[in-house]
C-alpha cells in the first residue's frame, strides 16, 4: 500500500510516518520503481503495536529501545519481555491513580447533586 493508503489505515499523518522512519522506528520500508514508499501488512501490524504503546503512555525512548531489540531478533526476547513487563507495571500504577482521581471527582459531583456545596 502506498503512503496515502497506509496513513489512512493507521490514522497517522504522512509527516509522522516519515518521522518514525527518520528516527528508526519504521525500518526497511520498501520503495517501488518510482521511489515511493510501499508498506506491507507487517508494517501495518508494527505501527499498530507502536500506537498501542504510545496510547498507554510508553515513552518514545522506550519504544525506540523495544524497536532496536526487536530488530536484533530472537536473542533479545528476554529483554523485550522485561521492557514490556516494566511498562505493564507502570500502566497498572497509572490506572490505579486514574481510578483514585475518578473517585474523587465522583465524590465532588455527588456533593453538587445533593446540594451540599454552594
Amino acid at each position: 500500500m502506498n503512503m496515502s493508503e497506509f496513513s489512512s489505515a493507521v490514522a497517522l499523518s504522512s509527516h509522522t510516518l516519515r518521522y518514525y522512519e527518520k528516527i528508526g522506528l519504521l525500518k526497511n520500508i520498501h520503495r517501488n520503481s518510482s521511489g515511493h514508499r510501499v508498506y506491507t501488512p507487517k508494517d501495518l501490524a508494527w505501527v499498530g503495536f507502536v500506537q498501542r504503546l504510545k496510547e498507554t503512555a510508553m515513552p518514545l525512548e522506550d519504544i525506540l529501545e523495544y524497536a532496536t531489540l526487536r530488530e536484533a531478533g530472537s536473542i533479545s526476547v528476554m529483554q523485550r519481555q522485561t521492557l514490556l513487563e516494566r511498562h505493564k507495571e507502570n500502566l497498572r500504577s497509572r490506572i490505579e491513580q486514574q481510578k483514585m482521581h475518578l473517585s474523587a471527582l465522583e465524590d465532588k459531583i455527588d456533593l453538587y447533586k445533593n446540594g451540599k456545596v454552594l
